[in-house]
Order: C-alpha cells, then structure tokens, then sequence
C-alpha cells in the first residue's frame, strides 16, 4: 500500500510534492489505517477515496497549478510533460484504432468484469452495508431465547414474562419493545384487503428512534389508533395531507389514523401496510407462551455481551414473580439469552448468499484484469525490436512506460464507460430474479455509491492491466537488434504463465462452487415432502358476518362454500387446513397421552386444522384408520395424527383408538387415522410430529375469527382463481380472497434463494472459465506464432504434426494442471463458506471437486489444441522464408 501511495504521490507536479508530498503520505497512510480498523469494504471505500482523490489533485495541478515557485523552468517542465502525455494518449488513440481485435478485446472483458462486479456491489451495499435508517442503529438488539437440552426450538422468541421483567429491571437496556406481523382485513371506502401488518407494543417507535412523517406518536395507554406506512399513505390514500385522523376498517373494527411514517422506515419487511400499536397489561402476563419477537436499545455504555450476562441473571426472577409450572422453571432454568444486532436479525439467511455472490463475481475482476495484463504483455513482447530502438536512441524508461501506460489509460477508460451501461443492466436482471424476501430491496438502484464503485474499479484496472507490462517493456532486449526480432520466450514465459495458472485457479473455485449448490438444489428438489405440488391452488379469506356468531355455524359456512367450490368445472376435490403447508408454520403445543402419569413431561408437538378431502387433495397418504369425514364437523374429539407423532407418543404400538389431550384443554381426541409425515415450513426442514382437528371447535365458542387455507386440486390450477375469486364476492362481499398461490409457486418460492445463488454464481463461475480458456489460448496462440521458424526447422528435419501438436498441448496442460492443484487446495478452504446454504451434499463432496477439474482440464485442453493444430499446419520453407 505505501509503495502504491508513493508512486500515486510522485505522480502530482514537483513543486507541488515537494512543498506537500510527505503531509499527504502521512495523512493518507493514517486515513487508511482507521478506516482497516472499522472494516474490510471501510477501508476499501477508503482506499479507492483516497486514490480518485490523489489522481484529482495529480490532474487538477497540471491544468491549474495551485503552488508554482518562481521558477519559469519548472512551469516549463510540467507543460513539457503535460504536452508529453497528450502526444503519447493521442498515439495510443490512432494505435488502438488500427487494432480494433485488441481494443475490443479488451474493453469488452474488462467492462464485462467491472459492469457486473458493479451491479452486485451496489446491492450489497444498499442492503447490507448502509447502516438502518434509525437514531444511532449500532445500539439497537434483537433479544430471542435459547434453552439447550430442551425440546424447543435452537431459538425461540420471549414470552411476556421475560419481556416484562428484562423491561423493568434491566440498567443494560434503555428501552426495551416488542412487534409481530400477519394478515389481516384493512377496509378503505370500497376497497378491501388483507394485507400484511405489524403489531408493536406503544413504545416501539421510541426504543427504534424513529418520528412519523406526520402525525404523532401513540401514548402508553392508548388503544384503537394505528400508524400508516407510507406507501399506505400514497397507494391507499394518494398521499391525502389531510389523512390524520381518519378512520380506516382495520381487523375487527375502527381505528384512527394518528401518524403516517416516513419512506425509509420499512420494518421489518417492505411490505408492512401499518403498525397497529399494542398494550401490555403485566397482571395479565401468562408465563411459558413463547415466541414474542423484541427489539432493545441500548445503554450508551453497554454492548451484546453485558446485555447477554445481565439478562442471564434477571430470567431466574421471572419464576419468583409470574410462577409457572415446573416445566417452565426447567425450561428458564435452562435459558440463555440471546442477543444480536438488529442490523444482522433482519438480514438473517440473506447476508451469506449476497457475500457469497459479491465475492464470486469480484473474483472475476482480477481474472479480467490477467487477461487483458496477459494481451497488453503480449502486445508489448511484440513490439520489442521498436522499443529496443527507441531505447538506443536515448528515450528514457519513464517515457517508454507512459507510452505503454497510455494505451492502458484509454483501454480503461472505454471499459469503464461501458461498464455503468452493464450494471444497469445487471441490476435490472437481477432484480427480476431476486427472490420476494430480500429486505431493503426497494434501495436499490444506480447510485453515486456504484459510480464510486464503477470509478475505483477502472482506476484498479487501468493499473493491474497497464503497469507490469509498461515497466517490463520499459526496459527492453538490446539484443533484439542483434536477432532481429526473435525474442527468447523462456526469459519472459513465466509471468504469462503464472497469470494463467492464477485464472484458472481461481476460475476452478467459483466452478466447484457453483457446483455444489447445483448438486443441492437437485436434492432439495429430489426431497419427498409428503404431500404433492401439481394441480393445487390455494387461497384464504376471512368472512366478518353477524350470524358467524358460534364455532359450529362458522364450520358450516366453510363445509358448504367447500361443496360450492367442488361444483366448479374441473374441479376434483377441495380440502381446508389452518396452515398451509410451504405457507405459513403450524402452532406448537404439548400433548399428553392417557397412559402418560406426570402432566409436566409432556412433548412438544404441532397442530393444525383440518376438514373435507384435506389428504386426499393434497396426495398425503392415510398410513392407518382413515381420514376426516363429514360427519366429524361435529365430533372434535376426533384427530388425525402424523406418522412421527404416533412413534413419539406409542412407539411401534398401534395408535388407532387411542387418546390424548392438548395441555390446559378438557377435550381428549382419540386418534381415528396416522398419515405420512409432511414438511411444512420448507424442503430443508425435517417433518415434525402433527396431529390436526375436524373442523368443529373443540369449545363452541373457540373459533377466534380464524381464516384457514383452502385447497384445491385442479388441472386448471393456475387459471381457475377468478371463477373462485367471484364465489367469495357472492357468500362474503366483505372479505378479500388473499394468500392465493398455487403449490406448485409455493415450491418454487421456498427453492428461490438457493436456485437464485446458484444462478448467479453459475454465471459468475462460466465467466471466469470463459475467460480463463480465451487467456489461455491467447498465450499459446502467441507463442505458437512467436515461435514460427522454430516450429519450421523442426518440422524440415522431420518432426511429424502430431508430435508439434502434442508439443504445444502439453506446454498448456502443465499450466492448467498447476492452476488446478493450486484452485483445489483454495476451493478446499474457501467451500466452507457455502456450508449452510447447502443440502444432501457436503463442502468437500468428492464429486464435485473431482468433476469440475476434469471440466476445467478438459477446456484447458481444448483452448491448448486450437494453436497446437495451427502449429502442426505451418509450411516449414514459408516459416523459415518468413523467418529469415
């Protein structure tokens, strides 16, 4: 770095570096070492600041001096050298011209490299490295709970005795508030929808540090207000000023409109419609229903690990004060808090994937960048004999190196100009195939940051292609003139071919890595999630009428709508579930069996309801007994109940007939039928033990308003939501159809992530094997023609083709073979970054790595042959004549 800040320095004028030279070196080299300290891409954005800004000011006191001593001879000077490198540019201009194969050729590898490189940067940065847009992000928590040795979740959520005792006894924490999202029905005049929305406790907004855009925040006490997005305020209310105070249908009733937020404030997702704020009475805290979601801020003298210990200290309290069954003084017993960046919770899965892609395609920049070092050397070995002349006749090193660096400058120039028109088409397509769940997303766009990115980029191109090859070139062969332009290879090879191996190195790790989640993604898609995913829609609606005043009249509304559903044209069988499967997670409770005799060691189970030809429709097979029927609406003892939930509770013993009980509930279900286990949240996540409900209530009153999934299976799944669209407006004007998919799009959106990672790094990966293949043929391509008449003499005393061709083969084979070592040991190391987004397969899979090194070898072959049978094809007297 201070070699490179020195040779940036000597660059500005020489009165200018001599009065202030060694003040900006300093004062560079201390930017620099502040901004490492903050980060790796910190010091990057610093680094590329700092040399945009020393070639500004190189450029700025040429044209306009700022410090000119009396010293017309020195003034002098700098307009010599000024009018030096306007001559040499415009020479390299009308050069490149006549070389419009060159010119091309490297322009286009570069802009390739720097456009795309630059449109995932600017993702990246506007979603993980642009910090939240709240007061003082860096002290604001996301607080969750684990309870190893337990049978919870890794991780769960607080329950509202934690909440309330970290709330009120914690010094480490200034503030302290929980949210939660879901759907439900927002009614604007005629317009009706159930949008997703977030319930936040009254405090919320002041523990994030976040004022509406107009409005007011809510009081602690306060009930029936909500606070608006504002895309709800623009797309809701055509950003009406006079929107406070209205009274949007919002769930179950009314609420005024007191604040409308700002455009920034997305949390925790872009699709939040409106905060609904929450109270929280502490006497009616009930310990153990965990899975509250909590947001803390800070004190200003604290930090993660002194919040960790004082919250570890604090739950045991919660016991003293709430009570709660032994099971629950276990599980607190047991706890470990949680503590983690907001910044990192919201990212969560995303992060990984983004680094991943971000540093796959900066890798193909310096592949880029060896291609074109490896053309500008070639083109400088070719003219050797004309610059061993130019040496002889007096030219300096300094001016032959910016004759050479001209070139680069304006190679350089056009790459870059090039590259914002590809990052605006990078960042278009990417986009378009970015899955539905990357937060922060609407940031998005061409921005002064990928300019920067864009800038820095050329200027690191300009250098890593130009300035090897002008200071080799710079000092010249004077037995050139001597051999009259046969250059010895040998000397010089080594550099040319150390680029290769470096290119095909690190071609072969994206390789293996593309690899891998190719591999993963055909075995998520090989997984038997238990049920199936063809000629099934799925949709939700919520009806909000009078006479649905009881448990059995709501079920009997849903039994009928399903026979109306059934008398639709193709149409082969519909089923209702709370939960559908790919959708949204089922609720854990704890059951307890009839032969089981301590009620506190119970298991941790799931359960769902269930009505009409459920299993059926959607393939799930009945193991044993049978499934729902009609006539169980109005038995809700009766339960159905996964195959891993008969052997958690009766191991190999039958199941059929048998009873069990939710904890806290009266009613006992007794097993009527065992169906294959399913997976419900997604394709990576094992089946959990299930068991599900007729669509009667187990109380007559325990309905709560529910809204569950209806599926349909139909060979005109994808085409028949408008016909159904229509039945809801007939039985229930005043509740939108939502959540409506088909399975099959339900499939596809729980493999977008890992199917958009390995597209990308696909692309990523076949860039830099094409690159590496064209480098190498060029290198050979030259060789074979730099090494004419050799190949001629041998060739005339006898030498057959297939002996020059594999001559020539082999020189490329053992490049690429060093290259492949070199890029297994790195992939080796480097694969275990794509540990967790791989499935069925390991880091190092044999394989893979094997496989992708034949590949690798096999182009490496390829790109050896063509010049090795160009070789094998030279006339030996037209060679020797030529050579001669």
């Amino acid at each position: 770095m201070r070699a490179i800040l020195t040779a940036l320095i000597w660059l500005i004028p020489q009165p200018f570096r001599e009065r202030f030279g060694e003040e900006m070196q300093a004062q560079a080299a201390y930017d620099l070492r502040l901004a490492r300290d903050r980060g790796l891409f910190v010091g990057l954005y610093c680094w590329i600041a700092t040399v945009i800004d020393l070639l500004g000011t190189t450029a700025a006191e040429r044209l306009h001096p700022s410090w000119v001593p009396d010293n017309h001879g020195r003034r002098g000077e700098r307009s010599e050298i000024m009018r030096d490198w306007i001559i040499d540019l415009n020479r390299a201009a009308r050069t490149l011209v006549r070389a419009p194969g060159f010119t091309a050729a490297s322009a286009g590898t570069l802009a390739l490299a720097i456009g795309v490189s630059a449109g995932i940067f600017s993702v990246v940065n506007a979603v993980l490295l642009q910090p939240l847009p709240f007061e003082d992000p860096d002290r604001l928590v996301y607080i969750a709970a684990s309870a190893p040795g337990s049978d919870l979740p890794d991780e769960f959520g607080l329950d509202g005795a934690l909440f309330v005792q970290y709330l009120e006894e914690s010094t480490q924490l200034e503030s302290l508030a929980n949210y939660g999202t879901g759907t439900s029905t927002l009614r604007v005049d005629d317009r009706v929808e159930r949008p997703p929305m977030a319930y936040v406790s009254w405090n919320f907004f002041e523990v994030m540090g976040v004022d509406p855009l107009m409005g007011r925040l809510p009081t602690e006490n306060e009930e029936g207000v909500v606070l608006i997005t504002h895309s709800t305020w623009v797309n809701w209310y055509g950003s009406d000023p006079n929107v406070l105070g209205k009274t949007p249908f919002v769930s179950n009733g009314p609420a005024e409109i007191i604040g409308v937020m700002p455009a920034d404030f997305q949390f925790p997702n872009d699709g939040i419609t409106l905060f609904y704020p929450q109270v929280i009475q502490t006497a009616d805290v009930s310990p153990g229903r965990f899975g509250m979601q909590v947001v803390g801020r800070m004190s200003a003298d604290a930090d993660r690990e002194s919040v960790a210990r004082e919250l570890s200290t604090l739950a045991p309290r919660t016991i003293e004060r709430f009570g709660g069954s032994s099971r629950y003084a276990e599980i607190i017993n047991q706890h470990i808090p949680i503590v983690r960046s907001l910044d990192s919770q919201l990212m969560g899965d995303v992060a990984r994937p983004l680094w991943v892609l971000l540093g796959a395609v900066l890798v193909v920049l310096p592949i880029a960048c060896a291609n074109v070092a490896n053309l500008f050397s070639v083109r400088a070995e070719s003219r050797g004999r004309d610059l061993a002349v130019r040496r002889a006749l007096g030219a300096g090193r300094g001016q032959l190196v910016r004759s050479q660096m001209a070139e680069a400058i304006i190679i350089s120039g056009l790459a870059g100009a090039a590259a914002l028109g590809l990052a605006a088409l990078t960042l278009r397509g990417f986009l378009a195939a970015v899955p539905g769940s990357l937060p922060r997303v609407a940031g998005v766009g061409m921005s002064g940051g990928i300019l920067m990115f864009a800038l820095g980029a050329t200027v690191f191109t300009m250098l890593a292609c130009g300035l090897v090859p002008a200071l080799r070139a710079s000092a010249p062969a004077l037995s050139r003139l001597r051999d009259g332009g046969r250059g010895a290879t040998g000397r010089r090879r080594w550099g040319r071919d150390s680029l290769v191996v470096g290119q095909t190195a690190l071609a072969l790790v994206l390789l293996i890595g593309s690899g891998l989640l190719f591999r993963s993604f055909g075995a998520l898609q090989a997984v038997d999630p238990g049920y199936e995913v063809e000629d099934i829609f799925t949709f939700q609606f919520a009806p909000q009428q009078e006479h649905l005043a009881d448990g059995p009249t709501w079920a009997q509304f849903h039994v009928d709508f399903m026979n109306r559903i059934r008398a639709l044209p193709g149409v082969e069988s519909v089923g209702i579930v709370e939960n559908v499967p790919l959708d949204e997670g089922t609720r854990g409770v704890r059951v307890m069996t009839r032969e089981m005799t301590d009620p506190e060691a119970t298991p941790l189970v799931n359960g769902t309801l269930a009505g009409g030809d459920y299993f059926s429709t959607m393939g799930i097979s009945v193991l044993a007994g049978r499934g729902f029927e009609d006539a169980d609406v109005a038995n809700p003892g009766n339960a159905v109940i996964s195959q891993k939930m008969a052997r958690l509770l009766w191991g190999d013993e039958d199941p059929i007939g048998r009873q069990f009980t939710q904890q806290g509930a009266e009613v006992w279900h007794t097993v009527i039928g065992v169906v294959e286990d399913v997976m419900q949240s997604d394709f990576r996540t094992e089946a959990e033990p299930l068991f599900y409900w007729p669509l009667a209530p187990i109380n007559p009153n325990d309905w709560a308003l529910t809204s569950p999934g209806y599926v349909v299976k139909s060979s005109r799944a994808a085409e028949i939501a408008p016909e159904i669209r229509a039945l809801v407006r007939e039985v229930a004007p005043e509740a939108p159809m939502y959540r409506t998919y088909t399975m099959e799009g339900l499939a596809t959106r729980s493999l977008a992530g890992l199917s958009f990672t390995m597209f990308t790094l696909g692309i990523a990966a076949a860039m830099a094997l094409l690159l590496g293949a064209i480098g190498l043929y060029g290198i050979l391509s030259y060789i074979v023609a730099e090494r004419t008449r050799e190949i001629g003499v041998r060739m005339a005393l006898g030498a057959q083709a297939s002996r020059v061709r594999r001559m020539v083969v082999v020189q490329g084979a053992r490049v690429v073979g060093v290259g492949v070592i070199l890029g297994l040991g790195v992939a080796f190391l480097a694969t275990r970054v794509l540990a967790s987004l791989l499935f069925g397969v390991a880091a190092f899979d044999v394989p893979t790595f094997a496989g992708t090194a034949v590949v690798m070898i096999g182009v490496g072959m390829l790109a050896s042959y063509l010049p090795a049978r160009r070789a094998s094809a030279v006339d030996p007297i037209e060679s020797l004549r030529a050579g001669g």
